[in-house]
C-alpha cells in the first residue's frame, strides 16, 4: 500500500500571499489532504483566510481541513471537509457532534497508547502520530515509527505518520501507515513542490519494497 501524502501548512498570516505557494504544491497532484493552519486563532480571524483558500484546495481534488475552531460548526459553514482536533477531551466531543457523519474529524496530540485507543473508539477518521508539539519540539522518530507500526498493524482507523524531514518518508511508509504527513519544513525549501514530489516517489519506492519483502 502506498501511503497518501498529507500536507500541514505553516501558520498562514496572509492568505493572498500564501496562495501562489499553495497553488504550486497542489499542482504536483501528489496530495490527498491539506491541513490549513492560520496565525489567527479566533473564528473571526480564521473565517476569511479559510474561505479564500478552501476552494483552491478542493478544486484540486484534495481534502481541505483546518485545526478545530472554537465553534466546530464553522467548518460546515465554510464548506471545509473537516477539522483536526488535539487530544481526546471536550473539543473532540464537540467536533464529533457537530461534524459527523458528513465531515472528517481527525485527532492529533495523543500522548500515550491509552489516549490513542480512547480516540480510536470514537467515530474519528484518522489518528496522527509524531507531529510537532505546541512548543515546536518533536518526538523521536523512532517513537513515531513504533507507534505508527503498532497502530497500523492492529486498528482500522487510518494512521497519519508525521515525517520531520524527507529522509523519514521511507521508514514511515514501512510502518504501513495510510498517510505520511509533511509539515511546514516543506515550505522552507527552495522548491516546495519538488519536495512533495520527491516524498511521493520515496513513498512509492518504499511501499514497493515492503510488498516485495512480504
Amino acid at each position: 500500500m502506498i501511503p497518501q501524502i498529507f500536507l500541514i501548512t505553516p501558520a498562514i498570516e496572509d492568505a493572498l500571499a500564501f496562495r501562489p505557494q499553495l497553488e504550486k504544491v497542489l499542482s504536483t497532484q501528489a496530495l490527498a489532504v491539506v491541513l490549513l493552519r492560520f496565525a489567527g486563532k479566533s473564528d473571526a480571524e480564521v473565517k476569511g483566510p479559510a474561505t479564500a483558500l478552501r476552494a483552491l484546495v478542493q478544486d484540486a481534488g484534495v481534502a481541505a481541513l483546518i485545526e478545530a475552531p472554537q465553534d466546530a460548526r464553522l467548518v460546515a459553514r465554510l464548506g471545509l471537509d473537516g477539522a483536526q482536533v488535539s487530544g481526546v477531551g471536550e473539543a473532540l466531543s464537540e467536533a464529533l457532534s457537530s461534524l459527523k457523519p458528513d465531515r472528517i474529524v481527525g485527532v492529533a496530540g495523543v500522548k500515550s497508547r491509552h489516549d490513542a485507543m480512547e480516540a480510536g473508539e470514537r467515530d474519528i477518521d484518522y489518528l496522527m502520530f509524531g507531529e510537532p508539539r505546541p512548543d515546536g519540539s518533536l518526538p523521536a522518530l523512532a517513537q513515531t515509527i513504533e507507534r505508527a507500526e503498532w497502530w497500523a498493524g492492529i486498528f482500522n482507523v487510518p494512521c497519519v505518520a508525521y515525517a520531520p524531514d524527507i529522509e523519514a518518508v521511507e521508514p514511515l511508509t514501512a510502518t504501513g501507515a495510510e498517510f505520511v504527513a509533511l509539515g511546514e519544513w516543506v515550505f522552507a525549501a527552495p522548491d516546495p513542490a519538488e519536495v512533495i514530489a520527491e516524498a511521493r516517489r520515496r513513498a512509492k519506492a518504499a511501499a514497493l519494497a515492503r510488498a516485495e519483502a512480504s
